[in-house]
């Protein structure tokens, strides 16, 4: 078992910056992946970035492209959200997800991780 455990939320303006924090504790010899996803009340959660554990690989969502940045530190079991140029519709509660190894991995889909955290809010303010 994995767990996940998120820091970094808080209030920005629009056009500043923020930074996420997971840090996983436990099995962290069996994750394969990690991702962060986001979600409004109301509505779906929503894939934003997502990085291979073991191999290289960063994935992106359209919306986030070119403002988000995905890393993780495999030494110290984090992985971190690097959020700039954020906008209002980045508001949302923002939970890290691990995935075990196995089968296909599909980094947006949110069916496909195994492991979650509590959530942590980010707000951008117009």
């Amino acid at each position: 078992q994995v767990q996940l455990v998120e820091s970094g939320g808080g209030v920005a303006q629009a056009g500043g910056s923020l930074r996420l924090s997971c840090a996983a504790f436990g099995r962290t010899d069996t994750i394969d992946g990690m991702g962060w996803f986001r979600q409004t009340p109301g509505k779906e959660r929503e894939f934003a970035a997502a990085v291979r554990w073991n191999f290289e690989g960063k994935y992106y969502a359209d919306s986030v492209k070119g403002r988000f940045t995905i890393s993780r530190d495999k030494a110290k079991n984090t992985v971190s959200l690097q959020m700039s140029d954020l906008k209002p519709e980045d508001t949302a509660n923002y939970y890290c997800a691990g995935r075990k190894g196995g089968g296909v991995y599909l980094p947006g889909d949110h069916s496909g991780y195994d492991f979650w955290g509590q959530g942590t809010q980010v707000t951008v303010s117009s």
